[in-house]
């Protein structure tokens, strides 16, 4: 599963300054993979507005400023001019997994990385969010693929950066057809897991010209702050047959697993591309 695909990828003013003073220090960022200990009911003990209270370690669920997923509003949006760069993704063996929560797609070899502030960050994981997590000027999309990176350097070890692509209902999408079957036979199966074979992550397609970057946190306790959101401009497409597939593969309660947008607080939201492309 190989194709070519040509990204951007520029840090920041604000964001190069917060490498400066907390580059070199280590966060726990792992994300919590036992569905039983939390959940998404907002009338629940274990929901969204208690995760910060389960565990001592999960305070930033509820304490954090700087926390994930955020409405991407137009008033907070500064435009910053980038210039291309060539993602470095490949063919890697991968292995799909039934969370209780959301369906992932880990990779177990070298897939590739991608490169923000010349720090390298290495692709680890793929899931989905129904509907979407974040939103753009208060529209929420039904989908959210989210791949996740982790860096390669030991001195910035832990550090965290997403990708996030938006879907609306329409064709269906290339790469989820693929993993319809193996979706299909784990439903209900809690930590089931099976090999893929060999996955190409550029089949995704995540390549937009348009991209906004903003400094947030992981959307499922801990909540690890410190994390770099790339979110694309560009709205793919998903049908609603393979959203309803997500959403069945995982367990009852997980009728949804969007967590509810956080304030903004004093954070900008940048928004990269060409200059002729630049558009809110």
């Amino acid at each position: 599963m190989r194709s070519k695909s040509k990204c951007t990828y520029i840090l920041a003013p604000i964001l190069i300054a917060f490498f400066v003073l907390f580059g070199t220090k280590s966060i726990y960022a792992q994300e919590v993979d036992d569905e039983s200990e939390f959940d998404y009911n907002l009338n629940s003990p274990k929901g969204p507005t208690n995760w910060g209270k389960i565990k001592e370690e999960w305070g930033a669920c509820n304490t954090g400023i700087m926390q994930s997923p955020i409405d991407i509003s137009k008033d907070r949006i500064l435009r910053i001019i980038s210039h291309p760069q060539t993602t470095n993704y490949r063919p890697a063996h991968a292995l799909i997994k039934n969370r209780g929560h959301d369906i992932q797609i880990a990779w177990l070899d070298d897939a590739g990385s991608i490169s923000i502030n010349g720090t390298q960050y290495s692709l680890r994981y793929a899931h989905w969010h129904s509907p979407s997590e974040h939103t753009y000027n208060g529209k929420r999309y039904a989908l959210e693929l989210h791949l996740v990176h982790k860096a390669t350097d030991p001195a910035v070890e832990n550090k965290i950066a997403v990708i996030g692509v938006f879907y609306k209902i329409g064709e269906p999408d290339p790469f989820l057809s693929k993993l319809r079957t193996n979706i299909t036979s784990m439903a209900r199966k809690k930590d089931d897991e099976r090999s893929l074979g060999v996955v190409d992550p550029k089949e995704v397609q995540i390549c937009s010209k348009k991209y906004y970057r903003y400094m947030g946190s992981l959307t499922v306790p801990p909540c690890t702050q410190g994390v770099i959101w790339t979110i694309k401009r560009k709205v793919k497409t998903v049908s609603m047959e393979q959203v309803k597939l997500l959403r069945k593969a995982v367990h009852d309660y997980a009728e949804y697993n969007a967590r509810p947008l956080q304030p903004l607080n004093s954070r900008h939201i940048y928004l990269y591309g060409p200059m002729s492309l630049i558009e809110f």
